[in-house]
């Protein structure tokens, strides 16, 4: 019997996760494990689960999707290079296909959620859109005219890599001042331990959650405070939230969508983000009050865009 349902596997840094996927984007038959240390194993558990998760499907499946962060060739289910996972040049698509006996589709994380989200989330009602991951570091995905921005080597949409500032703090990939070194979790926790480390009597709250540990400090204890009405951490919150919008008002200049998505586990601090994001978009974007702006809205789908936007691609290249 044919099924319309799809594998959607999410492989990060600490957890693999893996569900079914309707045609209707709706998740079911989840599976969950800890990412192994090595590649092999890695390789193998993710071959299991597609196979667990086979055994689930009523009928045969029809496709199989892999969402992982990194520079990622979607084409080819090559992974050129992967910061949080042990990966450079693999072919994860071929390994993993070997593996099951079947082609096995391979992504970039927020390339997959942007799919997902613009398929079934807040995306749905448009052809051009870009989605902001902003967690750990910053991702991005960018979905223009229908079809989803890859480039020239399978690896476009890496907006948190567009310099903000080349004098600007030392991001993850080497290069200085990048979106994400300004505008994701990690720098929230830097900003927020600089505040803390001056003394300054804003930063009572801060102290008092941390109990004067700086290292103790984390993006989500600034979010809480800042959700408990904490001036300080509502700053802070606002001016990440500003290095973004003035971050997606360049990639705006460049590729004109109609809706920019912000998604990721920093998003979850909901209008202290949004807002100031959305502010600084509007205050630099080119021809600023002779055009139409676009709308600054919060991701949909949560944790699950990746997964899904990753079967509903296998599913679409199987069609």
């Amino acid at each position: 019997m044919t099924s319309t349902t799809a594998i959607g596997i999410d492989i990060g840094g600490t957890k693999i996760a893996g569900a079914l996927v309707g045609p209707d984007g709706l998740v079911t038959h989840r599976v969950r494990v800890a990412t192994p240390d090595d590649t092999a194993a890695i390789v193998d558990v993710t071959a299991e689960l597609v196979e667990t998760l086979s055994a689930a499907a009523d009928g045969e499946v029809a496709g199989t999707g892999v969402a992982c962060a990194g520079l990622v060739d979607g084409r080819t289910g090559k992974v050129w290079y992967a910061p949080n996972l042990p990966w450079r040049d693999l072919d994860l698509g071929q390994e993993v296909g070997r593996r099951v006996g079947r082609a096995v589709l391979v992504e970039n994380d927020a390339s997959a959620a942007a799919w997902g989200e613009y398929r079934y989330g807040a995306g749905r009602d448009c052809d051009d859109m870009v989605l902001a991951t902003v967690g750990t570091g910053v991702g991005g995905g960018c979905i223009i005219g229908d079809r989803l921005l890859r480039g020239a080597f399978g690896i476009g949409g890496e907006i948190g890599h567009v310099t903000l500032d080349p004098r600007g703090p030392r991001c993850g990939c080497g290069n200085d001042g990048c979106l994400e070194a300004f505008a994701s979790g990690t720098a929230l926790e830097r900003r927020a331990r600089e505040v803390l480390a001056s003394g300054v009597p804003q930063a009572a709250a801060l102290r008092e959650r941390c109990r004067g540990d700086v290292e103790a400090l984390t993006g989500q204890d600034v979010t809480e405070l800042a959700q408990q009405g904490d001036p300080a951490c509502v700053e802070l919150l606002a001016e990440l939230g500003t290095h973004l919008g003035h971050g997606l008002a360049s990639v705006c200049a460049v590729l004109d969508p109609s809706l920019v998505v912000v998604g990721g586990g920093v998003a979850d601090a909901g209008d202290l983000l949004l807002r100031p994001t959305a502010e600084a978009v509007a205050s630099r974007l080119v021809g600023r009050g002779h055009r139409p702006s676009p709308r600054v809205v919060p991701a949909t789908l949560g944790n699950d865009a990746g997964l899904v936007g990753a079967a509903t691609l296998a599913r679409e290249a199987n069609a």
